[in-house]
Order: C-alpha cells, then structure tokens, then sequence
C-alpha cells in the first residue's frame, strides 16, 4: 500500500474513532429534533459532521466535501470526501446499537475508498474498489482488518434478506429468505459484505449514505444493482439534498432473478 493510501486509511481510522468516542458519550442520551425530510438529526450529529469536515479541511487541503449534514451539492474537485457523521439516527436516540459514521472518498465522482466506523459493535469495515477510475489502489474488503466476502450460499429459509421501513412491499408469498431490519442504511448492505447476509434492499438512501457500503460491497464480491438512477459519477453543481437512489444488494449477480420478482410493488 503506498504512502497516499495509507495516509487516507489512517486519517479515516483516527477521525472516526476519536468522533465515535465522543458519540458513544451521547448515546441514548440526547434528543432529536426532526429536519424537513422528515428524518432526525440531534446535536451529536451536527458536532460531529463539523468534526469531521474540520479535520477533512487540515489534512486534505483542496479536496471537496458532502456531507448530510451541511455541503449538499456536489463541487465537481477531482477529489472529495462524502460524509455520513451519524448513520442510523433514530436508533442512535433510542439507544439501539447499530449505528455508523461513514466516509467515501470520490475520484472525479465515483467513490474509490470506503470506511464505516460502527462504535458500539466495535466493528470497522473499509475496501478499496478502482472501478474505471485508472486509479492503483488497493485491492479487499475489511471487518477489523480481516478480509471479508460476500456469500456463496443460495437463498434459504435460513439464511437472511435485510429491507428498511419503505420496502416491505417485497414480504410476499414464497420469499425465500427470513427478514431482518437494521435501521441503518451502510450497516444493512455491509452485512452482505460480510457473507452474514444474502441480499439488502434501501427504497430511499442518500449518497452519503451508499458512499462509503458501494466500495465495500463490491470490494468484497458482491452486486450493486440501482432501481432507479445510477448515483455515481456524481454530477457538478448538483444538490443531493432532495434525491434518493433506490437499491438492491446482494451476494452475488446471480440472484438477481430469484429476488427481482418481488420488487415489482417497490415504490420508489
């Protein structure tokens, strides 16, 4: 690994872990107030988005910044961090311990290194994936370090399938696999990644928070299908605020037609 990734990796390891110290701090204890999209957000948040956009700016001078919380639109620099500072906040208020803080790294707008810090599993997932960007990068997924890979299993009325609150619609007669429901957009797909889990469905995630899980999921072998409009490359002068990019992951491309038959109610 060359100086420019381990400088990147180390700079994702140490901003995450001293913000996710602090937000562990606040955990269950503060409140929420709700933003226009309907979703939460609480001080923690906003303390730590601003953490993390101060220590991007003294590290990575020149290098643009998305973030949920503050710089929406997209500033079209060759480089630029996409920031999730809290991903799962209202689990995060109700002190349900499956949350994130997320990071992607974008090359001419298409992520090339992702990192999710999860601070009260203990769990740290990163990847590089290149994709067409011409880039020597790295190659893996990591949980803690270790390499991890989507599964090779078939679907299995014991193996698990994740939906969030707006895909429901695919609970129908004859789904294959049992359901479970994380309230955590990275966290639902990184289970992919780590073969814990088969497939994954978001009916509304933001690119701040697919940044970060679209590296590591495909890092580690699995398919990135979008069900409405590509997110990547990213587009200048774009505001993200407003637009979501419906998603199916899973292990493997080859699943593809034994769960497309159950998106057909999928509103998105």
């Amino acid at each position: 690994m060359n100086d420019f990734w381990l400088t990147v990796l180390d700079f994702a390891h140490i901003t995450t872990a001293r913000v996710g110290k602090q937000l562990m701090q606040d955990f269950g204890q503060v409140q929420a107030s709700q933003k226009a999209d309907g979703s939460l957000v609480t001080r923690a948040d906003q303390w730590a988005d601003q953490e993390i956009r101060d220590a991007i700016a003294a590290n990575f001078s020149g290098y643009g910044i998305l973030s949920e919380e503050a710089d929406k639109t997209f500033p079209g620099t060759e480089w630029c961090w996409v920031i999730d500072p809290l991903d799962g906040t209202t689990n995060f208020t109700r002190g349900i311990p499956i949350w994130s803080i997320s990071l992607g790294l974008l090359y001419q707008g298409t992520p090339v290194f992702g990192y999710v810090h999860v601070p009260p599993l203990a769990q740290t997932f990163h990847g590089f994936w290149p994709g067409t960007s011409g880039l020597a990068t790295p190659t893996g997924a990591f949980l803690n370090n270790h390499p991890i890979h989507t599964s090779a299993d078939a679907p299995s009325s014991n193996h698990f399938f994740n939906l969030c609150s707006r895909s429901t619609s695919v609970i129908q007669q004859g789904f294959p696999c049992k359901i479970r429901m994380l309230g955590v957009a990275s966290y639902n797909f990184l289970t992919v990644a780590t073969g814990a889990v088969l497939g994954g469905i978001e009916a509304t995630p933001k690119v701040w928070d697919l940044a970060g899980a679209w590296v590591i999921v495909q890092a580690a072998g699995g398919s990135w299908k979008s069900l409405k409009s590509e997110p990547f490359p990213l587009t200048v002068g774009e505001d993200y605020s407003d637009r979501s990019f419906p998603t199916l992951v899973l292990s493997r491309s080859e699943l593809t037609p034994v769960f497309e038959p159950f998106l057909k109610d999928l509103k998105i």
